[in-house]
This record gives structure tokens, C-alpha cells and sequence, in this order.
């Protein structure tokens, strides 16, 4: 069968370094940390003070107060970033078939806050159960999905995807699939997350995940540095319109790149660690080539998973020069996750984005914090450290691999007509 082109129409991003798609992409070009001590509890009694944070934010400019408190934070800044994203793409709502317009979204956790708000409220009290009535709908990962489609009134396909720090790309993907094979025309798409609490920041600290450079948290997040330490919780959200190409030029929609080829595979080794020569990643690459009917010399940046850890880091890189060869030498790479922190479930879809403006741009964002060379990691390769470069991005690669040994990729390049 004849596969439907797709392309980004919209995009909206809410981040650690800037609450709107330019101020995003202006932190990514110029080199901004997004590490600051946290503000959301008192951390002083944790191993880890700090984490990439929303700044500045006032959810009642979005959303009405009422509503408000009916959500999570996760769901809020997704409302907050498609929000942006379908004002972007200039979507007629009186003049699309609803019915044939679907949202799938990603977080991996989804509500934290409200969970963890609603036992410690239970286990302070007297053993009667009293509980907010909004306590589950507020905690589901889906009541994001849930209330972008009351909100738009998308009628299509409507579901999240879970799959850790793999949850954005598997969303992206899914609504990629979903509309080149016919059976939708557009979709909301990305994901939110919202887990910088005190049960984010201990859990992953009893896994011994996180950077505890609390004496320096802007350069705690430094990919393929000899000193990395872990990675920087963050949270926000990326959300994309995908849009079938022909219909999106018959409304003369602005047109940001096209979605070309993804690829899903499992490490099948760890429930934490990745494959240690980076098996599953090399496969998930190859794979989102393979369906993007894309060569290796074809891609001109890779946007890496790229945590911060000391073995994640390791195993990518080694998967990208298996994937690429001797090409891997002409590419520039490099991890986002050095500014934003890493927004587990949301990760993908802002790293989605920061790929898609950097085809569009022909600007690739910075690795900042690099401190000292690793041996471990080829010299040879262009990892873009400290400052972003100016270069032909033909398309873009963006790998996000999540606990659990999920991993996804997924490639953008400059729309051909």
C-alpha cells in the first residue's frame, strides 16, 4: 500500500530554559542551563538540591482557575504547550473532520504530585479515608489525552503512551503510523511530565540516578564529560501537530519539516542499565532508517539521548558508530539534556522539536558543561560541545531510550515537495 506523507504543522514547547517555542529555542542556540536548586519543597535534607524546573510560570494565564485544580501539573503543561502548538499551525477546527483528528500523548509517570499529595494527606490523618473525588481522574496518565480532546474536540484516536523516558518518541511515532496508513489526518502529539517532588527526586536518588553536584547545579548535567555523575530531573512539555502532508497544503498550512521514519525496539537486558554495547540502540536506529527508506550518509545530526550517566552515554555512542561507520565522523551530535535536564516522558517530544528547528535552521544545538575529555568516546566525533554550529541539516536523527529497555528513534528532514 501506498504510505501518506507526514509533517510537523504546530509545534509548542514548555521547558526548563523557556515557556514558549522561541524562547526554547533561543536557551538551546545561546547554551542555557536549565539547573537551579528547587523551589517546589524544601530539598535540604536530599542528595539532590536541585533539577531543571518550569520558571515563571502562571497556569491561570492558560487556564481557568476552576479547571485548573481539576489537573495535575503534568496535564497543565501539556494544555499549556499544545496550546501554543495548535495556535502555531493555524488548524480550523470548523473546517477539519474532528472525527478524523486524534490526540496521543506520552508521559511516563504522569501524577506524581497529586498521588504522592493524596497518601501522605491519607497516612497524616486518622485512618478514615478521605480523598479528593478528582484524586484518580488528576493521577491517570490518559486525563491528559482526555481533556485535549474536550477541549479541541478531537474525536479520533485518543490514548497515552507509556514507556519511561521513551514515552514523547513511542506518542510521535504512534500518531506518525496512524495517519500515514490513512486513518487519521491530524494529531496533537508529544508529551508532559511532571515529577520534580519529593517522591521524583528521592526515588530517583535511592536508584543512585541523579547528579549530586549540588555545589554547582548548572553544570551538573554534562554528557560524555569524564566527571558526569547522573542525570538532571526536569519536567515541562513538547507537543507536535503531525499532519497528513496533502492535507496540510491544501489548506496552506507553514510547514516545519516532515516525520520520515521511526523505529521501536527492546534492549531485553536490564531493567535500568542499558545494553552495555548499546544492541537495542544500534537496532532502533537502523530500523527508523529502514522505514524513513533513508542511507546513514543521509543524516547530518543526531540528537542523543545523551543523559548524563556514566554507562548510558557510553553504550549510545558506541550504537551510533556501528550504525553509521565511518559517517559518524561527519555528523554532529550531540544531547539537549545538557541545558534542559532530562523531562523523562516529555523528553522526546522537546528533543523532537529541538530537531525539527534545527533541520528548519540549519543550527545545531550545543553539548554544554564539557569540562574534560573522556577517553572512552572517539575524539574524531563531532559532539558539538559548548556552542552551537552552523551546518546543512538534510534530516535529523533523535534517539530516546527509557527504563525498562525501550527504546525509539524517529527522523525529520526538510520537506521536498
Amino acid at each position: 500500500m501506498n504510505l501518506r506523507r507526514v509533517v510537523v504543522t504546530g509545534i509548542g514547547a514548555l521547558t526548563p530554559i523557556g515557556n514558549t517555542v522561541p524562547e526554547f529555542w533561543e536557551g538551546l542556540t545561546s547554551g542555557v542551563s536549565g539547573a537551579a536548586p528547587i523551589t517546589r519543597f524544601d530539598a535540604t535534607l536530599f542528595k539532590t538540591q536541585f533539577a531543571c524546573e518550569v520558571k515563571g510560570l502562571n497556569v491561570e494565564d492558560f487556564i481557568d482557575r476552576k479547571e485548573a485544580r481539576k489537573m495535575d501539573p503534568f496535564t497543565q503543561y501539556a494544555m499549556i504547550a499544545v496550546d501554543e502548538a495548535m495556535k502555531d499551525s493555524g488548524l480550523d477546527l470548523e473546517k477539519i473532520n474532528l472525527n478524523r483528528a486524534g490526540v496521543i500523548w506520552g508521559s511516563g509517570i504522569g501524577g506524581l504530585k497529586t498521588f504522592q499529595d493524596e497518601v501522605v494527606d491519607f497516612a497524616n490523618g486518622d485512618g478514615t479515608p478521605r480523598f479528593n473525588p478528582f484524586f484518580i481522574p488528576k493521577m491517570i496518565a490518559d486525563i491528559s489525552t482526555g481533556f485535549l480532546s474536550i477541549k479541541y474536540g478531537f474525536k479520533g484516536p485518543n490514548f497515552v503512551t507509556v514507556s519511561a523516558c521513551a514515552s514523547g518518541t513511542n506518542a510521535l511515532i504512534d500518531a506518525f503510523n496512524y495517519i500515514r496508513l490513512g486513518k487519521a489526518d491530524v494529531f496533537i502529539s508529544g508529551g508532559s511530565e511532571a515529577a520534580v517532588t519529593e517522591a521524583g527526586i528521592g526515588g530517583f536518588n535511592a536508584m543512585k540516578a541523579l547528579s549530586q553536584r549540588n555545589d554547582d547545579p548548572q553544570s551538573a548535567s554534562r554528557p560524555f564529560d569524564k566527571d558526569r555523575d547522573g542525570f538532571v530531573l526536569g519536567e515541562g512539555a513538547g507537543a507536535l501537530i503531525l499532519e497528513e502532508y496533502e492535507h496540510a497544503k491544501a489548506r496552506g498550512a507553514k510547514i516545519y519539516a516532515e516525520l520520515v521514519g521511526g523505529g521501536m525496539t527492546a534492549d531485553a537486558h536490564h531493567i535500568t542499565a542499558p545494553h552495555p554495547e548499546g544492541e537495542g540502540a544500534a537496532n532502533v536506529m537502523k530500523y527508523a532508517l529502514e522505514d524513513a527508506g533513508l542511507s546513514p550518509e543521509d543524516i547530518d545530526y543526531v540528537n542523543v539521548h545523551g543523559t548524563s550517566t556514566p554507562l548510558g552515554d557510553v553504550s549510545e555512542v558506541k550504537a551510533i558508530q556501528k550504525v553509521f561507520g565511518e559517517h559518524a565522523y561527519n555528523m554532529n551530535i550531540s544531547s539537549t539534556k545538557s541545558m534542559t535536564g532530562h523531562l523523562l516522558g516529555a523528553a522526546g517530544a522537546i528533543e523532537a522539536i529541538a530537531s525539527v528547528l534545527s533541520v528548519q535552521n540549519d543550527i545545531v544545538p550545543p553539548t554544554i558543561n564539557h569540562f574534560t575529555d573522556d577517553e572512552s568516546f572517539d575524539s574524531k566525533l563531532n559532539l558539538t560541545f559548548n556552542k552551537a554550529q552552523k551546518r546543512e541539516v538534510r534530516a535529523a536523527l533523535s534517539n530516546t531510550f527509557g527504563f525498562g529497555g525501550h527504546n525509539c528513534s524517529i527522523i525529520f528532514k526538510k520537506i521536498t515537495v
